[in-house]
């Protein structure tokens, strides 16, 4: 049996109709009618969604439907791909700007080095780390491993001043230093707090999401 002739007969056992499950899921009464005619298939967060509500197994609702089996497995790895793309163009958008304010020094390094400082370490730097961490924490792509990335914008910003002002005193002095690591401090508190508010968003919006569901 197909699963949309499952979910139509599982939601009349129920004794539920149409609009009722709709109203559950905070989706449309012709998206159900769709999924009963089998003109669409529901996502895998749907048919989960559906298990619990009609209080059947996840195997009963997708056993010997192959159609549905290859839509989810389909769905799943076109979220990862996603998933993997999004990632990939939050770190490519800090590494440019990185990138771009490391140049940017080396190009202009006999003007106003304290001008330069001031505008790259205490605003570029910090506002790109924070917004791009926002994105990070928003994203549950990441998972736990986002706080992981605390470590790469704290080493990033520690870099950034080491390949300016202390490779520039080098070329001129020739007296080679280490990194400070103490310079990871700042990048490490901008993306604390980008996080925290990223991650403070998906909870709010995941919260609104089950408030609207259950009306």
């Amino acid at each position: 049996m197909e699963i949309g002739s499952k979910l139509k007969q599982t939601r009349t056992k129920m004794g539920m109709t149409q609009e009722q499950v709709a109203g559950e899921l905070g989706i449309s009464r012709q998206t159900i009618s769709n999924w009963e005619n089998n003109k669409s298939f529901p996502d895998i967060v749907s048919v989960i969604r559906l298990s619990t509500l009609y209080s059947v197994s996840l195997d009963e609702l997708l056993k010997e439907d192959k159609e549905m089996i290859k839509h989810l497995e389909e769905s799943t790895n076109e979220v990862k791909s996603r998933q993997t793309f999004s990632k990939l163009i939050q770190i490519m958008v800090y590494l440019l700007i990185w990138a771009a304010s490391i140049i940017l020094f080396w190009l202009g390094k006999d003007g106003d080095e304290m001008g330069y400082a001031l505008v790259v370490f205490y605003c570029v730097l910090p506002v790109s780390t924070l917004i791009v961490s926002v994105f990070i924490g928003k994203d549950r792509g990441w998972a736990n491993y986002k706080w992981v990335m605390l470590l790469f914008f704290g080493f990033m910003y520690m870099l950034a001043g080491y390949a300016t002002f202390s490779l520039a005193n080098t070329a001129a002095f020739g007296n080679l230093q280490a990194p400070d690591i103490t310079d990871i401090i700042p990048g490490i508190l901008c993306s604390a707090a980008g996080m925290m508010i990223g991650t403070g968003i998906s909870a709010i919006k995941a919260r609104r999401g089950r408030s609207a569901g259950e009306k």
